[in-house]
């Protein structure tokens, strides 16, 4: 019944048992923040992301060797932006220790449509799922040509040797060693983005610049060299947007960099400098989401009540971008989300009515006609019985018994997009 995708991580070799624990369903498959997706009507509706680059788009973080605990990073917020604005999907294809190099490889592999070796994309990459990836292309150009928004983090792998060596190596040295490392990033990066071009003309690509992640206290030292760097590495992401930019298929930076500065110890895990494992924090990850989303939405929205602070506040739920505001409250039933029937039928503008004889209510929407009976594990759609997991109740709320009706069965029945976050304890609703 429901269409998720899941996705997986990357990062240094010694924290990959979640990735192996997870690869069983797909490579570049994403369960965007755990939610449950229920999608009907026209796919030409859907908003469709497609990210591609390192671990930053993979979500990982360090030590995640936990089968429970599933990748929620800058990709899976964006998601749920999108779903603020309707029906949208993720596609993730974040690969473990990739570098430009790498992206550019893999990126011409997509362009021709033709499946790549392991090696032919990077050799040594210490992703699980890399041979996966490596048969992916051919899909990956559709869904690359369907895309609404394209997302690109890439180049943490380009300088992190110079995050290890900075404080051995002379100002000389440093900068000979960065010049290099930029003109090998603009020249990978140009042609990737020309690569994603060919596919796809016209959508929206987002290029993050390289977040310099090391706190003043653990590189006392070199910090102010790496600042300087990360400024440049800015100025050449901004150069190679500019140079493929078009006004009607827009390059643009994601700026990142400026959000970490000054602030790198709350929004990085510092693992130990030796091992240069400086992946985001989930603050980290909301900061880079945050920024995708004001750079391409204009806005980052989060719920009025945040499941992080309140894990006793009510579900939010979001209808058409509006968070509904109601004194019924939502309700959490067998893994499933009711709502009370006025809500939904105002919520969306549909037309309804309830039969006590029969305890079901009969609601009609889009030129469907729907009936819900209370303690039926059936729903007639048109006519036809359709079974549904959990069915439909009457709550007290006050003096009064009120309807309350599955979000997932009505998704099925007027064809409604129903997403539920478990990380923002929200559920969008689009119909």
């Amino acid at each position: 019944m429901l269409n998720t995708w899941k996705k997986v991580a990357a990062a240094a070799s010694g924290s990959l048992l979640l990735f192996s624990l997870l690869i069983s369903t797909g490579a570049g498959s994403a369960s965007a923040a755990e939610a449950a997706a229920v999608t009907q009507g026209s796919e030409a509706d859907v908003f469709r992301i497609v990210a591609l680059g390192d671990s930053i788009t993979a979500g990982y973080e360090p030590g995640m060797t936990d089968p429970n605990v599933k990748p929620y990073g800058y990709a899976e917020r964006l998601l749920e932006q999108g779903w603020y604005h309707g029906r949208s999907a993720l596609f993730n294809y974040g690969i473990l220790g990739l570098t430009s190099t790498g992206l550019q490889n893999y990126t011409a592999a997509i362009k021709d449509g033709a499946a790549i070796t392991a090696d032919g994309i990077q050799a040594g990459l210490p992703d699980p799922r890399i041979s996966r990836f490596a048969g992916l292309p051919p899909q990956i150009k559709t869904e690359l040509a369907e895309a609404d928004l394209i997302t690109l983090t890439i180049g943490g792998n380009d300088v992190s040797s110079l995050l290890l060596t900075a404080k051995d190596l002379s100002d000389d040295e440093f900068k000979a060693k960065l010049d290099e490392v930029l003109a090998s990033y603009s020249s990978n990066v140009k042609a990737a983005l020309e690569n994603i071009r060919t596919v796809n003309p016209q959508a929206t690509i987002l290029l993050a610049d390289q977040y310099q992640p090391a706190p003043r206290i653990a590189v006392s030292s070199s910090y102010d060299k790496l600042m300087s760097a990360a400024q440049q590495f800015t100025a050449t992401a901004e150069s190679v947007a500019a140079s493929v930019n078009q006004v009607n298929a827009p390059v643009k930076v994601a700026h990142v960099a400026e959000k970490f500065a000054g602030v790198e110890g709350s929004l990085t895990h510092i693992i130990g400098v030796g091992k240069a494992d400086f992946h985001p924090t989930q603050l980290g990850y909301e900061t880079i989401a945050r920024v995708f989303a004001e750079a391409y939405w204009g806005e980052y929205r989060t719920p009025s009540v945040s499941a992080w602070t309140a894990a006793s506040a009510p579900m939010t739920i979001v209808v058409k971008g509006v968070e509904l505001n109601t004194p019924n409250k939502p309700i959490l039933k067998n893994g499933q989300n009711f709502l009370a029937l006025k809500d939904i039928l105002n919520a969306v503008g549909a037309a309804g009515k309830w039969d006590n004889k029969t305890s079901s209510a009969t609601i009609i929407y889009g030129g469907r006609t729907v009936v819900i009976t209370i303690g039926s594990k059936t729903i007639k759609v048109d006519g036809k019985a359709v079974a549904i997991d959990t069915p439909a109740f009457l709550q007290k709320v006050g003096k009064e018994e009120k309807t309350y009706l599955p979000l997932g069965a009505l998704a099925t029945g007027l064809g409604f997009d129903v997403n539920y976050s478990s990380k923002l304890r929200t559920a969008f609703i689009n119909p």
